[in-house]
């Protein structure tokens, strides 16, 4: 039986991931695989594989001989830097384990172990394609933002909306106190049954707080 890992990736807290996970789970008993692990996280596609503790736990799955497939709704969720995305599939290649791609139905193995020439050729493409679609969107933010600065609008929250970094820490102490304890984002939300993007600006104000101490 074929052993797989889901992988999961939203960019921002307020995203949900829950669809991705139901697709890719419908998908992969659809086919016959045994899902071994779950492998969800919230970062950034632009950040580098070592930045990703979601790529360093599937390499690892890879490395050790759990799983044999890695099941991904799209190339994206991967990354959105071409050569991180090239250099996960390289590694896992080494160790014999495919990437399928669910919203193509492609796979970058053959089942005799060989490489799939075109779908390793269209996911190069595909996720050149995600870079230039990021970039542009970068571009277009830039672009609306200065356009909305000339014409004397106001960018950002409402002056008074953002509450002060001590008392949100303090209103918060719960949420401070498992951050610190080295809870994830999620479990914080889930332990202090709170929202995910509260928890998230605690812990931006936290950095903050920290960065401050630093200078």
């Amino acid at each position: 039986m074929n052993k797989v890992a889901l992988l999961v990736r939203v960019s921002s807290a307020d995203q949900k991931q829950e669809r991705q996970i139901t697709e890719l789970t419908t998908y992969a008993e659809a086919k016959g695989y045994k899902i071994v692990e779950t492998i969800c996280e919230t970062i950034s596609g632009s950040k580098t594989n070592t930045e990703r503790k979601a790529i360093q736990t599937l390499l690892e799955l890879a490395r050790t001989g759990k799983v044999n497939k890695v099941l991904v709704h799209e190339v994206s969720r991967l990354g959105r830097a071409t050569p991180e995305v090239l250099a996960t599939l390289e590694e896992l290649h080494s160790y014999k384990v495919s990437i399928v791609v669910m919203n193509y139905n492609l796979e970058t193995l053959n089942p005799n172990g060989s490489l799939n020439s075109m779908a390793q050729f269209l996911v190069t493409i595909l996720a050149d394609i995600g870079r230039m679609e990021r970039l542009t969107l970068i571009e277009r933010v830039k672009s609306g933002m200065a356009e909305a600065k000339r014409q004397g609008k106001h960018i950002g929250r409402k002056k008074g909306s953002v509450k002060a970094t001590d008392k949100m820490l303090l209103e918060y102490k719960k949420v401070v106190k498992c951050l610190n304890e080295g809870h994830t984002v999620r479990d914080t939300a889930k332990i202090c049954e709170i929202g995910i993007s509260t928890v998230q600006r605690v812990k931006n104000k936290m950095k903050e707080l920290e960065q401050e101490a630093k200078g």
